[in-house]
């Protein structure tokens, strides 16, 4: 049996607001590359509340890792911080303005978890189920001649879900 090798990517930083919209960009962009594009929102929020988390309470420092990874049909994104203190998952009031980023993960994602890492602090994940494979179209004989390109569409995606892919750009800046 032939297994696909793992895809990786890891960004390091401080996290800053201004360095996380950068970031959510970032990982939407590597996500795009790997044709997982209904992951991106979940993926992205995550992130985002995993960041925030980071900046809000991590010390001494707000340097950290994000990492993503596609293993085994599965997408798994990581923060890896220095403050060794874990995360607790507050049950926040209908007036609360925060509290609510570790139950928003636990709703976006398929699992998620706390490793500590020795004194050095921890790591907060989440996974997500990679969706099926889109099955490419045969090739056309001329390109160029219509619009109809050397595209790959999902249909199968498509006719399983009973929901059209949402068309995404990326925005630098």
């Amino acid at each position: 049996m032939i297994s696909e090798p793992s895809r990786h990517c890891t960004v390091e930083l401080q996290a800053l607001p201004s360095r996380i919209g950068q970031v959510r960009r970032i990982i939407s962009a590597q996500l795009r590359y790997w044709h997982l594009d209904p992951l991106i929102d979940p993926a992205a929020l995550g992130v985002t509340e995993l960041l925030t988390n980071v900046h809000r309470h991590a010390r001494p420092d707000k340097s950290c890792t994000v990492e993503i990874e596609l293993l085994l049909e599965r997408l798994t994104v990581s923060v890896h911080d220095h403050d060794p203190r874990l995360p607790i998952v507050r049950d926040a009031g209908a007036s609360s303005t925060s509290g609510r980023g570790l139950a928003l993960i636990a709703a976006v994602s398929e699992s998620w978890g706390v490793r500590p890492r020795g004194g050095a602090g921890k790591v907060v994940w989440f996974t997500l189920p990679a969706p099926a494979r889109c099955a490419p179209l045969p090739p056309h004989p001329v390109y160029g001649a219509t619009t109809d390109g050397p595209f790959e569409l999902c249909a199968l995606t498509y006719l399983e879900s009973g929901t059209p892919s949402v068309a995404r750009s990326a925005v630098v800046g």
